[in-house]
């Protein structure tokens, strides 16, 4: 009988523990709750990722957390930009929401963000790398940020109390900082860790080692190059192409200014030479020799463009795969979750773009990549329509915390643990900064798996509709033309249920206002 006392007494306490587990309740959980790394590069572009099918380039890291875990093929942002995307990570909302609608601002770091709730329930919470929300974090046990949009060499990186400007260049300064973090932490607790990477930010500066990497490449020109912009005002517009807006100096390294630049000042002569001897002495002379002008210099721009961003790319992947490496030789891999994304999708010269900001394919899905070893199925991949909104929620799922009712995301963790769940069908996207620096106009819009409808609403006012499954560039604006009068209606609709769903009043009152004109 005391024996049998004695069985059900230790299976109680062993219930409690996993009870305290779940409710993300801190002391007795330990290490049992998983840890999570979270990487979020910059501007990364789907289409340079070979998990997605790229040929431009091998990303063999990335693709090795895809292939341990799920690729997510219809990852998508709310508000295509920087700063707006890792507001909406921190605090699962709408860049409307959450007060961050533009770029160059001071994120609101007084409303709850996923991190606090992470570090009250017994998490060790850091963010190392790029943050750019024009202020200080709060809530983290730990952080070293980049100043701004930070530097590609010899960074200066902000904590809590100093500003310290560390030789090197900054995806391996980033790695190297998070894996010291990582050695002196506290190992009686899990951890969330935030890797903010600069890279493949303008004005895509590599490391010396990637110099030339891809010099031997001959990258074919995407479908939409050559756009024309026939029925589209917004995207005739727009000041955002690699023939005109891309500098030659600035960009491209043509003659670069290597004693004036800020971007070079801080160099050391010895990491000086080997871009000279590169940019000035090769590519400069040979940009000399080709005398090209027209449909030729546009070529030979764009050739020069995905050079330089697949050799800052070659390097973020390096040390990513570096960082799994550090799990392995650590014993932590099987209990940590590891997310690569970025902060939003990035033109390689579709339309004859570079940069973002549009609801249009490129620029609104993202590389979303999640290892879950016991939870995700290697090669799993997810279609659903998932959004940045959700980031922050999985990641309370995932440790036990309930969502709080303020945030909109919800948790896609069902969608890979098995369990399954009613998923959206349609998403709903809010871009506002205007007009510098790209002129592209503001505007909402809704976007399902086989249609695109957009309203553009400065400043200029008109709708754009596509079909992706005719037309997936996006070429052919079928606004207003025959036999789309329903599709037109039926979508206006969604949208109208989706920014009421999301508490846009802004939009609401401007599209209100477009019907009360009819």
């Amino acid at each position: 009988m005391r024996g049998h006392f004695l069985s059900i007494w230790v299976l109680f306490i062993a219930l409690g523990q996993h009870l305290l587990a779940q409710d993300g309740n801190p002391a007795e959980a330990g290490t049992r709750r998983p840890n999570i790394i979270f990487i979020l590069s910059d501007d990364h572009a789907y289409q340079a990722i070979s998990a997605y099918g790229s040929q431009l380039a091998l990303t063999p890291n990335i693709d090795r957390i895809a292939r341990e875990g799920a690729l997510f093929t219809r990852a998508m942002v709310t508000n295509s930009i920087c700063g707006p995307s890792r507001a909406s990570l921190l605090t699962g909302k709408y860049s409307h929401k959450n007060g961050y609608t533009l770029n160059e601002r001071k994120f609101n770091t007084d409303q709850p963000v996923f991190t606090d709730l992470l570090h009250n329930s017994g998490y060790q919470t850091a963010w190392i790398g790029k943050w750019h929300l024009g202020n200080l974090p709060r809530g983290l046990d730990y952080f070293r940020i980049l100043n701004g949009q930070g530097e590609y060499y010899n960074p200066d990186l902000i904590g809590p109390s100093d500003t310290v400007r560390v030789e090197g260049y900054v995806t391996d300064i980033i790695t190297e900082l998070t894996e010291k973090w990582l050695d002196g932490r506290d190992e009686s607790k899990p951890f969330c860790l935030i890797v903010g990477e600069k890279a493949t930010h303008r004005e895509w500066l590599p490391d010396s080692t990637d110099l030339g990497a891809y010099d031997d490449a001959a990258f074919p020109l995407p479908f939409s190059f050559h756009d024309s912009y026939e029925g589209r005002v917004a995207a005739a517009q727009q000041d955002m192409t690699i023939g005109k807006t891309m500098l030659l100096k600035e960009d491209l390294k043509v003659h670069a200014d290597y004693d004036h630049d800020p971007l070079y000042n801080r160099f050391t002569p010895a990491q000086k030479k080997p871009f000279y001897d590169y940019y000035e002495n090769k590519i400069s002379k040979e940009f000399d020799s080709r005398h090209d002008t027209g449909e030729a210099l546009l070529q030979w721009k764009y050739q020069r463009y995905l050079r330089d961003y697949l050799s800052v790319a070659r390097s973020l992947d390096r040390n990513i795969g570096r960082l799994l490496d550090y799990l392995d030789e650590k014993g932590l891999a099987n209990n940590t979750v590891v997310i690569y994304a970025s902060d939003q999708g990035f033109y390689l010269g579709e339309h004859g773009w570079f940069d973002k900001r549009w609801i249009y394919e490129e620029s609104l899905r993202t590389p979303f990549v999640m290892r879950y070893p016991g939870v995700i199925k290697p090669g799993s991949q997810v279609s659903a329509i998932t959004l940045n909104i959700d980031w922050g929620p999985t990641l309370l799922d995932i440790c036990g915390i309930k969502t709080p009712p303020d945030m909109q995301g919800v948790s896609f963790l069902p969608l890979v643990d098995g369990r399954g769940a009613a998923w959206r069908k349609a998403m709903y996207y809010h871009y506002y900064e205007y007009p510098q620096p790209h002129h592209v106009s503001p505007h909402f819009g809704i976007r399902t798996e086989h249609r695109v409808l957009v309203r553009f609403y400065g400043p200029g006012d008109f709708w754009e509709l596509y079909d992706l499954d005719k037309d997936p560039e996006e070429l052919n604006n079928l606004y207003g033309k025959p036999g789309y009068a329903a599709t037109e209606e039926q979508l206006k609709a969604q949208l109208k249920d989706l920014i009421r769903q999301y508490d846009d009043k802004d939009a609401l009152q401007i599209l209100e206002r477009g019907e009360d004109s009819k």
